[in-house]
């Protein structure tokens, strides 16, 4: 965490791993059986950490890291103990076996092709399976727009893709996927101020998220793979 996110409550930026583990142990809870996740993008682990430091634990069995590039210590001490590196936009890329569920945060944004990708891990998701993730979101009026300004200025391994909610919904029909759950998350983000002290605050961002999720900020999805 940063210092600014230690130094609040309810600090809003981590509402990222906050969305993804609900859905996540809502998957689980599903299941009659631990399941398979595939995490694509660990980077070093956070997404874990925040499940594993949760009162409710994820019924999670195998959990696979699959990144380009693998901290092996940082993800081992996060509890990670299944990888797969690989550079998604590989052509030949695919997963290494087949999940119950995959989660892509903040990763699809640094893909020239995030559709193509989303539909090869889709591949590997079994039938009635899930994907869940989220990523930066405008309205869809300015995507394009904005894509194209972002392609311009990208660093190495920066974002070089913009989505909006109707993007996510065509991204996901393309890969043979329906949208079951899909919300924007904040009105409003700034690291550490004294409005993130408060639940109230927080609850009025998430609302706010729900009613309108093409609001600049974030937006957070669940694809169910047809059973």
């Amino acid at each position: 965490m940063t210092r600014e996110a230690k130094s609040v409550r309810y600090p809003v930026r981590l509402l990222r791993y906050w969305y993804g583990y609900h859905l996540l142990r809502e998957e689980g809870e599903r299941l009659s059986r631990p399941m398979d996740v595939a995490e694509i993008g660990v980077h070093v682990g956070q997404m874990l950490e925040f499940a594993n430091s949760a009162p409710v634990k994820v019924r999670a069995g195998r959990w696979t890291a699959v990144d380009a590039v693998l901290r092996r210590e940082r993800l081992e001490k996060a509890g990670y103990r299944d990888f797969f590196q690989v550079n998604l936009e590989n052509p030949d890329f695919e997963l290494p076996a087949t999940y119950d569920t995959a989660v892509l945060l903040h990763v699809l944004e640094h893909l020239f092709h995030p559709e193509d990708v989303l539909a090869r891990i889709a591949k590997a998701i079994r039938p009635g399976g899930s994907l869940i993730g989220g990523f930066p979101v405008v309205p869809g009026a300015v995507a394009g727009l904005r894509e194209s300004q972002v392609r311009k200025t990208a660093q190495p391994m920066g974002h070089v893709s913009v989505f909006s909610p109707g993007r996510v919904r065509r991204m996901a029909a393309q890969a043979g996927l329906e949208v079951e759950f899909i919300s924007g998350a904040f009105f409003m983000r700034s690291k550490g101020i004294f409005l993130e002290n408060s639940a109230l605050w927080l609850r009025f961002n998430i609302l706010w998220g729900g009613l309108f999720p093409g609001w600049p900020g974030e937006i957070y999805w669940l694809l169910r793979k047809p059973a």
